[in-house]
């Protein structure tokens, strides 16, 4: 672990201050991942800027939950994974999909499989699917636009997923209960 600090409004750093303003408004609470990434206001700005784009992109909520659990999974990311756990809940999105992501374990629904399946592959492959891949996603009834939103989320996890990993962010108290441990090999 690389030791950090975790900014507050009086220790952020000048342009990081009215990304953690808008944090205080939207969830009443500067989470530890942001407290982390004040240090580099173009980081914060980043993760901000790609998670708004996130939410724009054309994936449903419980669609967005798939790739955003599966690289979260995928990149053990102990603080991302309870995150994302609690903010799928507050969209209602089904449990069994939910614990399906958190456990590896087969999506109930081939489109949602397919999804992830994808996501994995251009993980794994570091963005070199192969034909058979693509040709899931897009049978599955994503299109090349899909693919291109999907990029734009991975890009947000590798932010945030990677500052977890190197300054080990501590879990927020509001996470806690659903904290999570990658299965044993």
């Amino acid at each position: 672990m690389i030791p950090t600090t975790l900014h507050t409004l009086d220790t952020a750093p000048q342009a990081a201050k009215p990304l953690l303003e808008e944090s205080i408004k939207t969830y009443g609470m500067i989470p530890n991942l942001y407290a982390v990434m004040a240090e580099s206001p173009s980081l914060l700005e980043g993760y901000f800027q790609l998670h708004r784009l996130a939410d724009a992109s054309g994936f449903s909520p419980e669609e967005r939950t798939v790739i955003w659990l599966t690289v979260n999974v995928a990149n053990q990311c102990h603080y991302c994974v309870p995150a994302h756990t609690m903010i799928a809940q507050g969209e209602k999105i089904d449990s069994a999909v939910i614990e399906a992501l958190r456990n590896e374990t087969p999506l109930p629904s081939d489109r949602l499989e397919a999804l992830r399946s994808f996501t994995l592959a251009v993980r794994e492959t570091h963005g070199h699917p192969g034909e058979t891949a693509i040709a899931r996603f897009h049978k599955a009834g994503f299109d090349n636009k899909a693919m291109m939103d999907l990029l734009v989320i991975y890009a947000q996890k590798v932010l945030s997923n990677f500052t977890n990993s190197l300054f080990d962010t501590p879990l927020d108290a509001p996470f806690q209960s659903f904290a999570w441990q990658p299965a044993a090999e």
